[in-house]
């Protein structure tokens, strides 16, 4: 028999559970307060601690989860905060480093200058503090540029394996501290920063080991990369040479004298140097996780990380990617093993269940965020990256099969913003993947970089990039605009690129626009299967103005590729390699169908940016001629849509191509694409209703044309020619006429 009331049973039931331990409320997490002039040990908001100080009460909290809020201002660090295994949350809890409410916390790696006095010449100079060696300068905020000059062609400055020619003629044989002075160089995807180590006559030396590692011959490097050093055929100029006191001519330009241990700089309109706050990076990293776990990093900004080893004899020597060859010796590898990543404002190491979020990145002498050493189900999310010297994250390694601990898997980079990446170090990526598992890089808005966009893989056509552990990686719904930009030369990359064999990588719903748009070399893609990519699904992107490739994979040992359902203005040739196809792609469109509009406004950490509209385009119906054919193009390739088809006459006076729209119209731009390996230089835009010319509007264009060259023209005209006024011949690849 049942000896309690149903009632009375449920109260003393409920007594119980409430008295069990896994009833009991979670525990309040323990709230730690620091500020960036905190000293004392409660870690309270009456008495914050230092950063070190919360860091190392929170070891002693345990049984709950530990909050450390960061107060307003401005942490200066001379040496990184460093997390370790301590530091981790512990028994399910988390720890987590976050601004308090209101507040704008920043850790800052910078040193302000002081001191500034008047030069008779109009530019201010300070004293360097000691151990302080400037490489950048922010002046009220805006990144100064070193002082630099114009480039120097191959023909004067001659590079070798031992040195260069070019120092009578550029001058540099007659400055003051030319040995303070750096050669900046770009070759391809390459980029070289040596410092000059002497000068005798018409020579130049080099620092070392930058120049050997920056010439052919070390066997360090990737396949064939011999063909992109300082020494190879293709290296054409210097781009400038930097930091030199008479090179310092432009408002925003400063130079930094190693001897006297001064910044000189010329102010930009408006800069009182007696009150703006110049600052310089000098300390490289700020916040370092070392083999911790479940610890979140939110709401906090980071600003003025240096980067020391382009400073120092080592220089930088690009590999790829922002990656560099370093060391006098080092093992002959050709899988980019052995590259050395920039420093970055954040490290995590062998990191697991991480996640940096909502934080800022800006003002840094090199990288954002790099996850490595193993770091896994760790999250870069929901923060922003701009004005960075070198790339914004950087996820993984370059060791194709590491030991299972030091393996990166399941990784997510989303609803981040990069912005002004690169802006020292050009061969850098927006957002860089290695031998990854797993990586998911989503929703995130990329612009304005001067190399790829995002790049996930590595390897090349080496036999070990076959089995690695890359696989199931997802480059997803993101807007990339503005990359692989004209006016930094870098070449051979493409808004997404991709290296290796990936089983299951799939690269869907991404906005493109303007991927190596105006460049001058056929090798700026849009999405980019390079070298041995393979098995990877390539769908739904919108991609549009492209300098030359919307989808390439021209390797054949890239394998099992397949583009399906995608948008974009041009077309591209099949797919390279066994096994991979092209399947109902809509190309040539010159208006972006309803569903691709949609699916382009959805890219990016927004969900709602801007997409540019195709415009109508009046060639493609028309008739074309030209003055004579080199009797493999014909003259409507320019037409076709492809703009990787060309068309060529004859090397003759005047040669011509021309264009019959069959009526007279209204012509408001026209886009000319040059063929890029027979040049159309010095030329004519004629415009015309009549078949004669009679009454043709002309507009001239000096030198190479690019892909494209744009012409706003704004009149009516049926007829239009593309003449030569030079010698050569006309060769192209795509003439567009829009309305």
């Amino acid at each position: 028999m049942n000896r309690f009331p149903l009632a009375a049973g449920i109260a003393v039931a409920a007594t119980l559970l409430s008295t069990t331990p896994a009833a009991q409320a979670e525990p309040a997490p323990r709230t730690l307060h620091a500020a960036p002039d905190g000293s004392g040990t409660a870690c309270t908001p009456v008495r914050p601690c230092s950063l070190e100080g919360a860091r190392d009460a929170a070891r002693s909290v345990d049984g709950r989860d530990v909050r450390i809020e960061l107060g307003d201002g401005t942490y200066t660090l001379n040496r990184p905060l460093e997390l370790g295994a301590a530091d981790s949350g512990r028994d399910g809890h988390t720890v987590t480093w976050t601004a308090a409410p209101e507040a704008h916390p920043v850790l800052s790696g910078g040193r302000a200058l002081t001191g500034w006095y008047a030069n008779p010449d109009g530019t201010w100079t300070a004293p360097a503090p000691e151990g302080v060696t400037p490489r950048q300068l922010f002046v009220a905020g805006e990144r100064a540029v070193r002082a630099r000059g114009d480039a120097c062609p191959a023909a004067v400055c001659d590079a070798t394996r031992t040195g260069m020619t070019g120092a009578q003629a550029t001058g540099i044989a007659h400055w003051a501290r030319p040995t303070d002075a750096e050669a900046v160089i770009r070759v391809r995807w390459r980029n070289y920063h040596c410092r000059i180590a002497g000068v005798s006559g018409d020579v130049m030396t080099f620092a070392q080991p930058c120049w050997t590692n920056a010439a052919s011959g070390t066997g360090r490097t990737g396949p064939a990369w011999d063909t992109t050093t300082v020494d190879s055929t293709r290296y054409s100029k210097v781009s400038f040479f930097e930091n030199a006191r008479e090179l310092l001519d432009e408002p925003g330009e400063f130079v930094w004298n190693s001897a006297a241990r001064t910044v000189t700089y010329l102010p930009r309109t408006g800069e009182d140097m007696r009150h703006a706050k110049a600052v310089t990076p000098i300390t490289e990293n700020l916040l370092t996780l070392d083999g911790a776990h479940d610890v979140r990093v939110t709401g906090i900004g980071f600003a003025y990380a240096a980067y020391h080893q382009p400073s120092t004899d080592e220089g930088y020597a690009g590999t790829q990617a922002g990656l560099t060859l370093t060391g006098a010796t080092g093992p002959e590898d050709h899988a980019g093993r052995h590259y050395t990543k920039p420093a970055a404002a954040l490290t995590v190491r062998g990191g697991r269940h991480v996640v940096v979020e909502g934080a800022s990145f800006s003002h840094l002498g090199g990288a954002g965020v790099i996850f490595e050493q193993g770091t896994q189900d760790s999250t870069l999310t929901r923060s922003r990256f701009t004005d960075l010297s070198s790339g914004a994250a950087y996820i993984g390694d370059t060791e194709p099969q590491p030991a299972a601990e030091l393996a990166g898997a399941r990784n997510t980079v989303s609803y981040n913003t990069v912005r002004r990446a690169g802006v020292e170090y050009t061969d850098a990526v927006g957002i860089w993947a290695g031998y990854e598992a797993g990586t998911v890089v989503d929703h995130n808005t990329l612009d304005d970089l001067p190399y790829s966009g995002i790049s996930v893989g590595w390897g090349w056509n080496q036999p070990d990039a076959q089995a690695s552990v890359l696989r199931d990686n997802r480059i997803t719904n993101n807007r990339i605009t503005n990359v692989m930009r004209a006016a930094y030369d870098q070449h051979d990359g493409g808004a997404v690129y991709t290296q290796g064999a990936q089983p299951g990588t799939v690269i869907s719903g991404n906005y493109i626009n303007r991927s190596a748009h105006g460049n001058t070399e056929r090798d700026g893609n849009g999405i980019y299967l390079d070298e041995q990519s393979s098995h990877i699904t390539v769908a739904r992107n919108v991609i549009t103005r492209i300098g030359y490739k919307w989808v390439s994979n021209w390797a054949d040992y890239g394998i099992d590729n397949h583009a399906t359902g995608n948008w974009t203005d041009t077309a591209a040739p099949a797919l390279a390699g066994t096994g991979s196809t092209m399947t109902d792609n809509l190309t040539g469109l010159d208006v972006l169908p309803t569903e691709a509009l949609k699916v382009a406004e959805a890219a990016g950490a927004d969900g709602r940016g801007r997409v540019e509209q195709l415009r109508p385009d009046l060639a493609r119906t028309g008739t074309a001629t030209q003055s004579s054919t080199d009797g493999t193009a014909a003259a409507t390739r320019a037409t076709d849509g492809d703009t990787t088809t060309d068309t060529r006459t004859l090397a003759e006076p005047g040669a011509w191509w021309q264009l019959d729209l069959g009526a007279v119209s209204h012509v408001g731009q026209i886009e000319v694409w040059n063929n890029s390996s027979m040049t159309t230089a010095d030329f004519d835009v004629r415009l015309a209703t009549k078949a004669d010319f009679s009454d043709a509007t002309t507009v001239h264009v000096t030198g190479k044309a690019l892909r494209p060259t744009l012409l706003d023209t704004d009149t009516e005209a049926r007829f239009v020619r593309i003449e030569l006024t030079g010698t050569g011949r006309v060769a192209l690849s795509h003439v567009l006429v829009h309305p």
